[in-house]
């Protein structure tokens, strides 16, 4: 078994329209479009805003693009004690699923 596949998952079929996500990608992703719910916290961002985090009963999902950064935000998250799954696709797949995006302008991931 690979690293990758220990990592908890979810898809965005699984996530409600109006979960409660965090997001890791950069600023300027985020202003392109995100998730009406999301948490904005940069990767790079995420051990000093940890506190940040939503508190949840549920699993937290985890997004970025395509599922490569928050898929090391969710294995490092799940050695901290938190619930949390990679949204498998990222926010690639969030927006081909016709979820609903929020933004500036018009929002685009693709």
């Amino acid at each position: 078994m690979d690293a990758m596949s220990a990592i908890p998952t979810t898809s965005v079929t699984e996530l409600p329209d109006d979960a409660v996500i965090v997001d890791v990608r950069e600023p300027d992703e985020w202003a392109a479009g995100h998730a009406p719910n999301a948490i904005h916290i940069p990767l790079g961002e995420l051990p000093s805003r940890i506190d940040e985090l939503p508190e949840s009963d549920a699993t937290v999902g985890v997004v970025c693009r395509m599922g490569g950064r928050s898929a090391r935000a969710v294995q490092w998250l799940v050695q901290q004690g938190y619930d949390v799954a990679n949204v498998e696709g990222g926010m690639v797949a969030w927006e081909r699923a016709g979820k609903a995006l929020t933004a500036d302008g018009n929002p685009s991931i693709i």
